[in-house]
Order: C-alpha cells, then sequence, then structure tokens
C-alpha cells in the first residue's frame, strides 16, 4: 500500500479553515490570561472539525473538508487553532493598551 500524497494547497486549507479562524479568534480574543488560549484552540479545533465534517456530509462545497476518504489533517489544524488563538489574545491586549 502506498502512502497517499496531498499537495502542499490542501495543508493551507487545513490551516485557513473559516470556521477554525473565527472561533479561534474570538475565544482567544475572549481569554482573560494567557493560558487559557490553549483551552480556547482545543475548543475551536473542535468546533471546526465538527462543522466542517457537517458542512461536507451536506454535501456543500467548504476550503477544507473533512471526509470519510479525504485528509483530516489534525496536527496542521491543531497548529492553526493555537496561532489563531494566540493572534486573537494578542491583538485583545493591544487594543486595550491603546484604551
Amino acid at each position: 500500500m502506498t502512502v497517499p500524497y496531498y499537495p502542499w494547497t490542501v495543508w493551507i486549507w487545513a490551516a485557513f479553515d473559516p470556521a477554525l479562524i473565527a472561533v479561534a479568534i474570538y475565544l482567544g480574543w475572549t481569554a482573560s490570561q494567557f493560558g487559557k488560549v490553549f483551552i480556547a484552540a482545543i475548543a475551536a479545533l473542535g468546533f471546526s472539525v465538527l462543522f466542517s465534517w457537517a458542512v461536507s456530509a451536506a454535501g456543500i462545497p467548504w476550503p477544507a473538508p473533512i471526509t470519510q476518504d479525504g485528509p483530516t489533517f489534525f496536527p496542521v489544524r491543531a497548529v492553526a487553532a493555537l496561532l489563531w488563538a494566540i493572534a486573537g489574545h494578542g491583538a485583545r491586549r493591544a487594543v486595550g493598551r491603546r484604551a
């Protein structure tokens, strides 16, 4: 059995899943302490995977689909969720300093 090959564009789409970005930035924004960013990233990862799976199962086109036969790229999504949550938390802190 050969290992499937996926082009780098498929990997990038997993990191730029719109549901993942929206939830991770929002939860990172609402995190009152930096340690809560990790919990926000886990929650964003879980939500985006379930949402992407539901959208894909309904047959609606989605930039980062999760199908039975396709790749899920959990490590890529997990790192992206953490980075987006950190970005949301950092943006909140930057805005809070100016006010």
